[in-house]
């Protein structure tokens, strides 16, 4: 688990941990050059072709991979060393990004190279993620877990609000390449820190019998665990229509409220601003009891916000909604990533957070693909407001089913 070092506030308990603090500080630098990355490449796809369609097509292609392949992540991260591993991933993200820059320096950038090296980084991520987080235990115990998860997702949406603007600034002022050369230099910060933790001798697991049960064993395990399979298909519903948002960013920023680059990466770093401050304040509470509701009314503020982007022509305006949208997805988020971190065996939890990253990551590039061919016939907004009114149907459903269940098991029993 790693040595406790510093003074640290009982509500921040996970920064108390050294491993914990180095992943931190490595993966915050790391993550600001990937949002730089993912700014500069969503930006040239529609750049090189007007193609909303298109944008579909590279978020199919960018995580698809998670979706087909993260079950095999998982199994890796249950019976293999978690640390080697999330050094190799974060290894040949490096490499992936110094050949994005190659290609575009030289001028040899193609559309179909965006989008074959982001199915690439897809399938590095369908690794990665399973073992990071079930990595996350070994770094700070179970006790501090949560507060890890909660942290560890402010960490990301904070690099959410820094990466977009630098981008943003880079590609109307320089150029889209230093994006992605920068993000290749930002990996380093994070393998060394990885390679600077002290963490336990790994004793591998072994694990008898067919392989394919063992595969298998972590979404049977998601699917008859009632509280866990309802957090993650209300999860499911909101990847797959919500945040199909970031998509159409570009669409917005330059067609529908006229701002260009630089007001794409504004509309990107609001979304993370929200998204930072929601994680945070899921990370100072201190107790998560009550996490059903608040997924469910967090949901219900997501896609309520969602419709009301799709309506709006103002870019404050947007602006604040997907502020809002950025606090109440994460926070949301969060809260179902502890859920089910808190329900799972050890033995089971790469291959159970494996399902996670299927259900929150996976299912995206499918609504990528159908919200790009939708858009196609109707519009971004338009297609944007029909999804946010699926994930209001869905989080209020979810809403109606607990608070059934919890009336259920409080009602007095009666003899006869």
């Amino acid at each position: 688990m790693g040595k406790k070092v510093g003074d640290v506030p009982k509500r921040f308990g996970a920064l108390q941990h050294r491993n914990f603090q180095l992943f931190i500080a490595g993966q915050l630098v790391s993550l600001i050059g990937t949002w730089m990355q993912s700014t500069a490449q969503l930006w040239l796809v529609y750049k090189l072709t007007n193609s909303a369609a298109l944008l579909g097509v590279f978020g199919f292609a960018n995580q698809i991979a998670i979706l087909l392949l993260a079950s095999v992540g998982g199994y890796i991260g249950d019976r293999y060393n978690r640390h080697l591993g999330v050094i190799w991933t974060q290894t040949i993200s490096m490499i992936l990004a110094f050949t994005l820059a190659a290609l575009t320096f030289t001028h040899l950038l193609k559309v179909w190279h965006l989008i074959f090296i982001a199915f690439l980084v897809g399938i590095v991520n369908a690794f990665d993620v399973p073992i990071r987080q079930a990595f996350l235990v070994q770094m700070v115990g179970k006790e501090d877990l949560p507060n890890a998860i909660a942290l560890n997702s402010s960490m990301f949406n904070s690099a959410r609000v820094v990466g977009p603007p630098i981008a943003g600034i880079v590609i109307a002022y320089i150029h889209e390449g230093w994006c992605f050369f920068l993000n290749g230099v930002s990996f380093l910060a994070v393998i060394a820190a990885l390679l600077a933790m002290r963490i336990p001798k790994f004793e591998p697991k072994v694990h008898h019998g067919s392989q394919t049960r063992h595969l298998l064993q972590g979404f049977r395990y998601a699917m008859q665990d009632r509280p866990t399979r309802a957090v993650l298909l209300l999860l499911s519903v909101m990847s797959f229509f919500g945040l199909q948002y970031s998509v159409f960013l570009p669409v917005f920023a330059r067609d529908v409220l006229h701002r260009g680059a630089v007001g794409f990466s504004l509309l990107l770093s609001y979304a993370g601003i929200g998204a930072a401050l929601g994680a945070l304040q899921f990370a100072a509470r201190k107790n998560f009891k009550g996490l059903a509701k608040w997924i469910a009314g967090m949901a219900i503020v997501s896609s309520v916000c969602l419709i009301l982007f799709s309506y709006s022509r103002v870019f404050w305006f947007s602006s604040a909604v997907l502020f809002i949208v950025g606090f109440a997805a994460t926070s949301m988020m969060a809260a179902t990533n502890t859920t089910v971190q808190n329900r799972v065996p050890d033995e089971l939890r790469s291959r159970v957070m494996a399902v996670y990253a299927m259900m929150f990551m996976g299912v995206q590039p499918i609504g990528s693909l159908v919200a790009g061919g939708v858009a196609k016939h109707i519009g971004a907004p338009r297609t944007l407001e029909v999804f946010g009114v699926i994930v209001l149907t869905a989080s209020v459903a979810f809403a109606v089913r607990m608070m059934m269940r919890m009336r259920a098991a409080v009602a007095p029993v009666t003899g006869g």
